[in-house]
């Protein structure tokens, strides 16, 4: 049988309720707030106990196995969806069941007494969560209309930015237990991700369409020389995300060994520098968000903001300190700011008509999913130059190139102003 999915012009969900947008962007950052303070904090802490000596390597091979994890179940599970004729929606079951998923691999992460189950708990906790943000982000193309779609973009940058600084500053606060650290975001998720699904008005699919092997093949690709515009903007997008993966995976480490931070003060630290990257990008996201929507230019905004968070960047290159560490952090954090509020609205806007919405915005997911892979593979080689121990100097100069080669990888966008 020949499979025919709707396009995302004609893939709208119904009329939402007012209660909807709150709770939308509250699932979103609940899902943020797993993720990233275990990405960020609570694993770089375990892993601090359970091989000093070799935590950056072992960072690096739980968080790219769970960027490999990823990158596999995002495009299927967003194809799955576009098709699925559950009575529940076509997105609630992807959203709800991939919390209790993820939520389930944070309780073994709590309870992980060597490396082995840390990686397996990650991985459990990445597929999860990769199916409930392909959902979350699926509304974004079937419930929220393009006048408004930049501005609910910048609520999701907030949401994200917001994340790791509460996620942060929370395991800083809780007793220094792994269950705590762990258990407390995982509760955090389950409940926003339910409050979003229980006001959700989703779109309940009557007309079966066979889905085969494939066709979820077929889910990892947009023809990039068909569609040059959606290819460069998609480049931008993963060159900007392994720029920040690059200097957020590794931060606890940074302040560590190369500032002198105590370990048992670092997640308070931490939790110091999102807070000026939150607070750098808080004003430029409604900034920016409501001067793209007022005036319909994306493309400039995204340029301009990736080379100012590049220079924030090159800022905390050269700390020898914390406070311009944090400068530099918050210089990164305005042109992030402005750049997250304005990038997914372009990407949706250059995203092939024929793409259904949970596959194409698989496909846009994969632009800051693959970082995951490839970060930690890059920075073990960026930081084991030289002999001195992890060369953090190399590892943050890869991060400020990554960001100068987004910013020129919009510019050859033409179908977006």
């Amino acid at each position: 049988m020949s499979e025919t999915i709707p396009a995302v012009a004609t893939a709208r969900g119904r009329r939402q309720s007012t209660a909807f947008l709150p709770l939308y962007v509250l699932a979103y950052f609940g899902s943020a707030l797993a993720v990233t303070s275990a990405a960020t904090v609570a694993i770089p802490l375990r892993l601090s106990t359970l091989d000093p000596a070799g935590k950056t390597q072992l960072l690096s091979l739980t968080v790219g196995i769970g960027g490999v994890v990823v990158m596999l179940v995002t495009a299927p599970l967003g194809r799955l969806s576009d098709v699925s004729t559950s009575r529940f929606g076509a997105r609630r079951p992807f959203i709800l069941g991939g919390a209790v998923v993820g939520a389930c691999g944070m309780l073994v992460l709590a309870a992980a007494a060597d490396v082995p189950v840390v990686v397996a708990g990650w991985a459990l906790t990445q597929a999860g969560f990769a199916a409930t943000t392909m959902g979350l982000q699926a509304l974004l193309a079937d419930a929220i209309p393009a006048r408004i779609r930049a501005r609910v973009s910048a609520l999701f940058g907030l949401a994200t930015g917001i994340a790791p600084f509460v996620g942060g500053m929370l395991i800083g606060a809780l007793p220094g237990n792994p269950l705590w650290w762990f258990g407390v975001p995982a509760v955090v998720a389950l409940g926003t991700d339910l409050a979003v699904v229980l006001v959700l008005r989703d779109e309940v699919r009557t007309e079966r369409v066979a889905v085969g092997w494939r066709s979820l093949a077929r889910s990892y690709w947009i023809n990039p020389v068909r569609h040059p515009d959606f290819a460069w903007a998609w480049a931008c997008r993963l060159l900007v995300t392994m720029s920040l993966v690059t200097v957020s995976l590794y931060l606890l480490y940074f302040l560590t060994d190369r500032l002198g931070i105590a370990t048992e003060d670092a997640a308070r630290a931490s939790g110091t520098v999102l807070a000026a990257y939150f607070a750098g990008s808080v004003v430029t996201a409604f900034v920016f968000g409501w001067l793209s929507d007022r005036t319909g230019k994306r493309k400039l905004i995204v340029w301009t903001s990736t080379l100012f968070t590049a220079g924030g960047l090159l800022v905390s290159l050269f700390a020898q300190g914390l406070p311009v560490f944090v400068l530099g952090i918050a210089l990164a954090g305005m042109g992030q700011g402005a750049f997250v509020a304005v990038d997914m609205a372009m990407l949706t806007e250059v995203l092939p008509p024929t793409s259904a919405a949970g596959a194409g915005l698989a496909v846009i997911a994969l632009s800051y999913q693959l970082p995951q892979l490839l970060v930690p593979a890059l920075a073990t080689l960026l930081l084991a130059i030289g002999d001195a121990g992890p060369n953090y100097f190399a590892l943050f100069l890869g991060s400020v190139a990554a960001a100068v080669l987004g910013a020129l990888a919009v510019l050859p966008v033409r179908s977006v102003r």
